[in-house]
């Protein structure tokens, strides 16, 4: 297929390879000025706005003050709508990532005796309210749901409300619903875009401010984060979604060009790349990809087709695979697939990625359904500083000391000498012989 985009690693500049690294949300300037008036009117008339963007950006004609709120009746005729496979589906899906994040959640609290007499350690409470951010515009993301609400259940957040873009008929997708209610949160406000962002962070009438919001979006909903970093906690980076298949001579070109297009179908602005040294599988990819889009649907051809003939996507062939393990590192993806028939090879070469997924028999698609890890990760680069959403996003930390009469003496030694060459006289007073003298006092 000429023209899917095929790049070589040696015969790039700087400029060139840079290029091939930039995502669709590096440049938010176009976002930021658009989103910035969306915010201001949510701010201003709450749920006045949000029925007037719902109606304007996801045309849902009836939806009302009243109605932005799924109610009870809605979850039930949800169950009645989701087919018993589907549902099946997510049960399985919960259950194991349920059982995944209950092994990350850290004790409520530890100390440990730093010196005789000394204590100190960490104590953990989850945060009083979070929005878990759930996208519909190119398709319904009951995985996504499952991925956010999970361990903010875990965690024991108080507080835990879904916000997600109604459908025209002014109703949230059914299994994402059926989700929810399985997962174990109970509320779920009709907004999405930018204007859930701005919601979740000043509230409405109806919807309840939050103090984190998490989940992925689009870079309209990225840059809602961004302007309101200073009102509510954006979470991590999870913006469009990418992916790299990091493949070898070992495997199949057709194999790691039907993983290729995992990540491409989701949308025009998602990124995606084969990296390999093997002409054979950039061959046998190029030959499989059309016959893979006679596999899918219309809507999801266009979307891989974009990302794949564009500047977001397509093939890379790397000198050999220490070139490519570099470029992936370079690259940092949100999802890495390493296709090999001995992944464990490359596994320490991969010091940037979000998510590592080993072997032939480990697609994207079982790791954003079903394995238990989570599927939401930061993007644009974000592996660099961040990991996958994971249950201490859901919880606050607090440091815990201790010291008692027995070890006082000695740590007050030293915070008094660092106090006195820092040139802070009430930090030196408070562990000078006053204290001693005002302790008799009690």
């Amino acid at each position: 297929m000429s023209d899917i985009n095929v790049q070589k690693l040696a015969g790039l500049d700087e400029a060139a390879r840079a290029a091939l690294v930039r995502r669709s949300e590096s440049d938010l300037s176009f976002f930021l000025e658009k989103v910035q008036p969306i915010i201001d009117a949510v701010k201003n008339e709450g749920d006045a706005a949000l029925v007037r963007y719902g109606r304007d950006f996801d045309k849902a004609a009836s939806l009302t003050a009243e109605t932005l709120q799924v109610s009870e009746a809605e979850f039930d005729e949800a169950f009645g709508l989701v087919d018993d496979k589907v549902i099946e589906a997510i049960r399985f899906g919960i259950g194991n990532i349920k059982n995944f994040h209950e092994e990350q959640a850290p004790e409520p609290m530890w100390l440990k005796e730093v010196r005789p007499g000394a204590f100190a350690g960490d104590r953990y409470l989850p945060i009083n309210s979070v929005a878990l951010y759930v996208p519909r515009g190119k398709g319904s993301f009951p995985s996504v749901t499952m991925m956010t609400a999970v361990p903010g259940v875990v965690a024991k957040v108080p507080n835990l409300a879904i916000f997600t873009p109604p459908g025209p008929d002014g109703k949230v997708d059914a299994a994402t619903l059926v989700a929810v209610r399985i997962a174990g949160v109970e509320t779920v406000y009709k907004c999405g875009g930018a204007q859930a962002v701005a919601a979740a962070a000043y509230g409405t009438e109806t919807v309840k401010k939050a103090h984190k919001i998490v989940g992925p979006g689009s870079p309209w909903v990225v840059a809602a984060k961004r302007l309101l970093a200073g009102i509510i906690d954006p979470g991590l980076p999870a913006g469009p979604s990418e992916c790299v298949i990091l493949a070898d001579d070992t495997v199949s070109g057709r194999l790691a060009a039907m993983d290729l297009l995992i990540e491409a179908e989701h949308g025009p602005d998602s990124s995606a790349w084969l990296v390999t040294p093997s002409e054979r599988v950039v061959e046998e990819a190029l030959a499989a990809i059309p016959e893979l889009w006679g596999k899918m649907t219309e809507q999801r051809v266009e979307f891989s087709r974009t990302v794949l003939t564009g500047q977001s996507g397509g093939i890379v062939l790397a000198k050999d695979m220490d070139d490519a393990c570099a470029f992936v590192n370079e690259y940092a993806p949100e999802h890495l697939e390493i296709m090999s028939t001995k992944p464990f090879n490359y596994l320490g070469e991969i010091t940037e990625a979000s998510e590592i997924l080993l072997g032939t028999h480990t697609p994207v698609s079982i790791a954003n359904f079903a394995l238990g890890p989570n599927a939401v990760l930061p993007t644009s680069k974000g592996a660099n500083t961040y990991g996958p959403l994971s249950v201490s996003d859901f919880v606050r930390r607090s440091s815990i000391g201790y010291v008692t009469e027995k070890g006082y003496p000695e740590m007050a030694k030293a915070a008094k000498t660092l106090a006195e060459y820092e040139g802070f006289s009430s930090h030196a007073n408070a562990v000078s012989d006053l204290r001693q003298e005002y302790l008799k006092d009690m």
